[in-house]
C-alpha cells in the first residue's frame, strides 16, 4: 500500500475507535453512572454542596478556597492551550505563506492539503481546550458566590441549582482535558499514520482504566451517594 492509501485507511480507523469509546462513555455515563468515575465524582459534588451550603458561616472560606483552587487549575490548562495553539500557528505561518496555504486548501493541492489538515486539527484541539476551560473558570466563578449563600430548611432548589452549575464546571473541564487527549494521536500523525493509529489503540484502554470504576470504589461511594442526601433533607424538613 501507498503511504497515502494507509493515511485513509488508518486514520479514520483510529479516529473512530476513539470517538466509538467516547459513544459508549456518554450513554455510560447517563444509563449507569456510578460505573463511570464522573458519574461518581458528580454524586460527590452534589453532597459537598450539601455539605458547605448547611453552614456557610463555618464552611465558606473552606468552599470559596475549593473552588479557587479548580479555577487555578482551569486557568492552567487554558493558558497552556492557548500558548500552545499560538506556537503551531507560529509555526505554520513561517514554514509557508498563508496565502499559498489557503490556496491549496481551498482548491485542493493533495501533497500540502494532508500536512495543513494535521495542524489544523491540533489547533483545533487546543481552541476547544481553551474555550471549554474558560467556560469552566466562567462557572466555577459563579458557584464561588452562590456556595456562601445559606440554604434555608426545607428548600432543596438551591441547592440543586448549585451543584449543577458546579457540575457544569467540572463537566467543561473535563472536555476541555478530552481535547488534549486527542492531541496526543493527532501530534504522532505528523510522523505518520502507524503511530498515530498505535495511539488511539493505546490511549482508548488507558482512558477506559481512568474512566471506569471498580467494585470497591462504588462500594466506597455507595454509602455517601444522594440517598442519604435526600435523607437528611428530609429529617430537616
Amino acid at each position: 500500500m501507498e503511504e497515502k492509501d494507509v493515511d485513509y485507511v488508518l486514520v479514520p480507523l483510529g479516529l473512530g475507535i476513539m470517538i466509538i469509546y467516547h459513544i459508549w462513555l456518554v450513554y455510560t455515563l447517563y444509563k449507569h453512572p456510578t460505573q463511570t468515575v464522573m458519574g461518581l465524582n458528580a454524586e460527590s459534588r452534589h453532597q459537598w454542596v450539601f455539605s458547605m451550603m448547611s453552614d456557610p458561616l463555618k464552611n465558606g472560606v473552606l468552599a470559596v478556597q475549593t473552588i479557587r483552587n479548580n479555577i487555578m487549575a482551569s486557568t492552567l490548562l487554558a493558558t497552556t492551550a492557548i500558548t500552545l495553539s499560538s506556537i503551531i500557528s507560529v509555526f505554520v505561518s513561517s514554514t509557508s505563506n498563508s496565502n499559498h496555504a489557503a490556496s491549496q486548501l481551498v482548491y485542493g493541492n493533495k501533497t500540502s492539503l494532508l500536512s495543513s489538515l494535521k495542524y489544523f486539527a491540533i489547533l483545533l484541539c487546543f481552541l476547544v481546550a481553551f474555550l471549554c476551560n474558560v467556560q469552566s473558570i466562567r462557572y466555577y466563578a459563579h458557584v464561588s458566590f452562590l456556595i456562601t449563600v445559606p440554604a434555608f430548611v426545607g428548600q432543596r432548589e438551591p441547592l440543586n441549582y448549585v451543584s449543577r452549575n458546579l457540575n457544569r464546571g467540572s463537566m467543561f473541564w473535563s472536555i476541555g482535558l478530552r481535547a488534549f487527549y486527542f492531541s496526543f494521536p493527532l501530534f504522532l500523525w505528523i510522523f505518520g499514520p502507524i503511530p498515530m493509529f498505535v495511539c488511539c489503540i493505546i490511549m482508548s484502554f488507558v482512558l477506559y482504566f481512568l474512566d471506569t470504576t471498580t467494585s470497591f470504589t462504588r462500594n466506597l461511594h455507595s454509602y455517601s451517594m444522594r440517598d442519604k442526601i435526600e435523607a437528611s433533607q428530609n429529617e430537616n424538613v
